[in-house]
């Protein structure tokens, strides 16, 4: 029996596999499964031990994997969403402002001269605790880091797109590793039980065969 042949056909949606269930059927014959999955009663259980073992250390792997990258999701999500909520921001106060604009030049153009709009005044973090006022520029234009040093310049609307779409791509990636590490974690368990199953029905074996020879041995004498 090799270690591959351990985990089960069946997966779930991201390809993780299942991992074999050794039941118990009654109380009276509670290790009936096991000599069925060993191959009968005087079946060998090192190597499936073993193979449980090797199982268990995979899925452990695949375990500290999605929590990683659960934990990058959850940390990526909210800087996402908020510099979404800048962008919708700008965009309402660029809409705004053409608004206002249309009514103005119905009024008078010299008067606007002489009165022209203030830029808006805001905060940008530096870092968490550190953070500094700015003047931001009547632009229909924002720059968005991608990642990997590279930053691009977008109109308002096209960076509110990519943003939603970031944004939902991000929330989708983030339940299905919840969900997968919810599956993971159960077929860990699983795996876990049949070990000590194994090793369990491996021990009365020998105490029974132990018993059998003394037996033997008694009516012998």
């Amino acid at each position: 029996m090799s270690a591959k042949s351990v985990f089960q056909e069946e997966k779930n949606p991201r390809g993780i596999p299942k991992a074999p269930f050794i039941a118990r059927i009654n109380q009276s014959r509670s290790m009936a499964n096991v000599e069925e999955y060993l191959g009968g009663s005087d079946g060998a259980v090192e190597t499936p031990l073993k193979n449980f073992q090797d199982a268990i250390a995979k899925y452990r792997y695949m375990d500290a994997n999605l929590t990683q990258r659960r934990k990058g999701l959850e940390d990526k999500i909210p800087d996402i969403r908020k510099t979404l909520h800048m962008v919708e921001f700008l965009q309402e106060q660029r809409e705004g402002k053409n608004k206002n604009d249309d009514l103005e030049d119905d009024l008078s153009d010299e008067e606007n001269s002489d009165n022209p709009k203030k830029p808006l005044t805001t905060t940008f973090e530096l870092n968490d605790t550190l953070f500094a006022e700015a003047e931001l520029e009547d632009s229909d234009t924002v720059y968005l880091w991608l990642g990997a040093n590279v930053m691009l310049s977008y109109k308002l609307s096209e960076a509110a797109s990519l943003l939603r779409s970031k944004l939902d791509l991000a929330e989708a990636s983030l339940k299905a590793t919840i969900e997968d590490l919810e599956f993971m974690r159960e077929q860990l368990t699983v795996m876990e039980v049949n070990t000590a199953r194994v090793y369990n029905w491996d021990v009365k074996r020998r105490r029974e065969r132990r018993l059998a020879g003394e037996g033997n041995g008694t009516k012998g004498s």
